[in-house]
């Protein structure tokens, strides 16, 4: 099974890993007491591919059925110890040659040019509103939720967030709101319904652009809130707030400095901007190439010195700064096992490749913010230093105040 077991010897510190060989061969590879894991090669061509490629070539060889999980181990399973064994598997001397290579090129794949970046949004984001429906929450958000208590629901978690978003706002009234990369219009429709704002959601999927629209018509919204399908470059109009959710990550390294200085165009001086992106703690690095391939091309979510750099070259003030560290892991959870009690309809729609693909997908991103460099942030930003409450009690107390707000209107989930 060479040159994979010279590989394996090092990349499991903490651990053991069964790998049944092509041939019906054991070989154990252990190191500290951990989780233990039995996996089956079929394909012989994955001794080279897994040494080379090992993220890319796991991904597609779980999609194709080469790789399997026996004796009572499964893909969660692999997916935990291949996580928590990941820095050994980086220090590997050939991983750290092709990942030195590859980093000379990652604003290849990064590119999100204007009309490739609405590709890779479709490619993604249109796979149909009813797929997503049967593992998101019941308002269809898809970024990370706010649990304040383990115990509460995705649908109480997701309000949550939209709770805390528009507390860093500072709304007031008769107040306009750009909502750059929409989604399926929770969020606007939620500042809409607590405060006394005009919002404009722009997005580059068609079947979030029209969900959303509609969404806005039945609950009487469409005068105060629309959704366009649009480019957040050929905005031109001001906004005295502007929020992003998810969307940052789309960008791509190269074009960080073209969003901030457009983010400053659109506001006044005391205009406010919050975004909400995943982030990781780890120096800039590279996407996951599996991810990259099939689930999110053109993606990449930032180190934090990455984002600061293009924030200080366009002269906006950092007002608040939070980090939401686990929680992505345990709304992912939920995604997946809402996807796996709807996976006999996802393969009805699809097919098993596209299940087990989607399946790696939610699993192996939870497993990036429990025990990865993962994370997610909040950025709140201004041109002024004082645009902003300067003692951030303000967020808590305004939360309260809509949860009083959300009771008086019937908005509770």
């Amino acid at each position: 099974m060479f040159p994979l077991s010279h590989m394996m010897k090092s990349f499991i510190r903490k651990g053991r890993l069964t790998v049944i060989d092509a041939d019906g061969q054991r070989h154990v590879f252990a190191g500290t007491p951990g989780p233990e894991v039995t996996m089956r090669l079929t394909d012989k061509r994955l001794y080279r591919t897994l040494v080379f490629n090992p993220e890319l070539a796991a991904g597609e060889a779980y999609m194709d059925g080469t790789i399997r999980f026996e004796e009572g181990s499964t893909l969660r399973d692999f997916l935990t110890l291949f996580s928590m064994n990941r820095l050994s598997l980086g220090s590997y001397p050939l991983q750290k040659a092709i990942r030195a290579i590859k980093m000379r090129f990652r604003k290849r794949q990064q590119s999100n040019v204007k009309g490739e970046a609405q590709r890779n949004v479709a490619h993604h984001y249109d796979l149909g509103n009813d797929f997503y429906r049967l593992f998101l929450d019941d308002n269809m958000l898809y970024s990370c939720a706010y649990f304040r208590d383990p115990g509460e629901t995705l649908e109480q978690a997701q309000r949550n967030k939209l709770r805390l978003l528009a507390s860093k706002l500072c709304l007031a009234d008769g107040m306009t709101v750009l909502d750059i990369g929409c989604g399926w219009g929770d969020l606007a429709l939620y500042l809409a319904r607590i405060e006394n704002v005009r919002v404009t959601g722009v997005t580059l999927s068609k079947e979030q652009q029209r969900l959303a629209s509609e969404r806005a018509q039945q609950a009487g919204l469409a005068d105060r809130v629309k959704f366009e399908l649009r480019d957040y470059r050929d905005v031109d109009d001001r906004f005295d707030r502007i929020v992003s959710v998810g969307m940052f990550e789309h960008v791509g390294v190269q074009h960080y400095d073209e969003f901030f200085a457009h983010l400053n165009d659109l506001m006044p001086d005391d205009g406010i901007a919050v975004l909400h992106s995943i982030g990781h703690m780890s120096p800039p690095g590279m996407a996951s190439p599996w991810l990259r391939k099939y689930i999110f091309p053109g993606a990449y979510s930032p180190a934090l010195s990455e984002v600061f750099d293009s924030v200080e070259k366009n002269s906006l003030w950092v007002l608040d700064l939070e980090f939401l560290r686990v929680h992505y892991a345990t709304t992912l959870a939920h995604w997946a096992a809402r996807f796996e009690k709807n996976r006999e309809k996802v393969i009805a729609m699809y097919d098993e490749r596209f299940a087990r693909m989607w399946e790696f997908y939610l699993i192996s991103a939870e497993m990036m913010f429990r025990t990865g460099s993962q994370l997610v942030f909040h950025m709140q930003m201004s041109r002024k230093r004082d645009a902003a409450p300067i003692v951030r009690d303000y967020i808590s107390e305004k939360q309260r105040e809509y949860i009083e707000r959300e009771k008086a209107l019937n908005l509770t989930v």
